[in-house]
């Protein structure tokens, strides 16, 4: 596959680098004047249901469900067709639309800056009724210091291995409608399948002793994000007595990606062994990139051991949270078949493909009816940062 890195840096003005990997000694550079983007970033990060400064959660998903462009096509289309503009280099677009001519589909690698931390490539509007994921696969590139660091092993990948699903975990102290309550509401036969779904007994050293022989793990439900990435927490059911690195809240206490990185208890650093795919289905899981050094649980994962890791990038409404905010939103679920979209990539050979397919068959809803269900709202959310095992040890 032809593949492309591309890296955001802030400093001042967006600088905007991207080589390609069978031309390791070409790269390419500009600035982009932060004027030129600061408009457009600033309508996207309003326009998405993650909190803005002195907002409440509930505040950001009225702001956005209410009345955001994310939820009336022909503003999100225009949104997103300026976005594309602002962001996608004229020189890349060209070097892009040449593979793309010669039947060859490219593959964008990703390192977002802070900044551009909400941007969602794979919705980026850059042609008459198509996305980027029309025609790229994309990921995200995590730092070269993590997916290259000396004492990281990529856990093996089993397609008949252990499974570790934790489907909206009860949460000590915190009601079923509560910030920190159910998820999922009533679960399906097929996501009651998936793993177990509201149970009250899997803490952390539950967790942490089945993901020391899987080969993948599913999470469904609230991580909230701390003052640094690797404060970025989980919510399990562990209660405030649990040994971690987090003040309580209350009767629990949440596991953080520190918790993950240098192990959760007392003593000596002792990192979790994380399996080879790891797919967080919760509200900002991947904000690790919001952060000048990016950390959080995304890195926490690839560190551990992971491979390929798919997370969010903004707050992910309930299906009651739609129904209740989203004037005439239908009742079709969108919460639960995408729990299970995510899971099946997880399955297949390519997450990062098969996750793209899935994206690219609801933009593709979107772009011709602008059936609700298929806003970019929940799907656009989605990447999966694509971290294979250092090339020294490579066999």
């Amino acid at each position: 596959m032809v593949t492309v890195q591309l890296k955001l840096v802030d400093a001042g003005d967006l600088y905007v680098s991207w080589r390609w990997e069978h031309e390791p000694a070409d790269p390419r550079v500009i600035a982009v004047p932060r004027d030129l983007v600061e408009g457009t970033l600033r309508e996207w990060a309003e326009a998405v249901p993650s909190p803005l400064p002195g907002e409440t959660a509930d505040q950001a998903l009225r702001r956005s469900l209410t009345h955001g462009p994310l939820v009336d096509h022909d503003r999100e289309r225009d949104l997103a067709t300026r976005m594309a503009r602002a962001l996608v280099p004229h020189r890349l677009a060209v070097e892009l639309n040449a593979y793309l001519a010669q039947g060859v589909r490219p593959h964008l690698r990703v390192q977002p800056s802070p900044s551009t931390a909400f941007v969602p490539w794979e919705a980026l509007r850059v042609d008459e009724g198509g996305r980027a994921v029309h025609d790229l696969t994309i990921s995200v590139l995590p730092p070269a210091t993590v997916a290259n660091a000396p004492t990281r092993r990529v856990s093996p990948f089993d397609p008949q291995g252990t499974v570790v699903g934790v489907l909206d975990p009860v949460v000590p102290g915190f009601a079923d409608d509560s910030g920190l309550g159910s998820v999922l509401g009533d679960p399906t036969p097929e996501l009651a399948a998936l793993g177990g779904v509201r149970r009250d007994d899997v803490d952390r050293d539950h967790l942490e002793r089945a993901l020391a022989g899987a080969s993948r793990f599913l999470y469904v439900g609230h991580v909230t994000t701390g003052d640094h990435g690797l404060d970025a927490r989980l919510h399990l059911s562990c209660a405030a007595d649990t040994a971690g690195r987090a003040a309580p809240l209350g009767a629990h206490r949440p596991l953080t990606a520190a918790d993950l990185v240098l192990g959760h208890r007392p003593g000596p650093v002792r990192p979790w062994r994380i399996p080879a795919r790891v797919a967080l289905v919760a509200c900002e899981s991947g904000g690790d990139v919001r952060f000048a050094e990016p950390s959080g649980l995304v890195t926490a994962m690839v560190h551990g051991g992971a491979e390929h890791v798919t997370a969010t990038r903004w707050t992910l409404p309930t299906d009651e949270g739609l129904r209740r905010l989203v004037p005439g939103f239908p009742p079709t679920p969108v919460l639960g078949p995408t729990v299970l979209s995510v899971d099946a990539a997880h399955r297949a050979p390519d997450p990062v493909t098969a996750l793209n397919d899935w994206q690219r068959a609801l933009a593709t809803r979107w772009e011709q009816t602008g059936d609700p269900t298929c806003s970019p709202l929940v799907w656009a959310a989605f990447t999966t940062t694509w971290a294979p095992p250092p090339r020294s040890w490579e066999r």
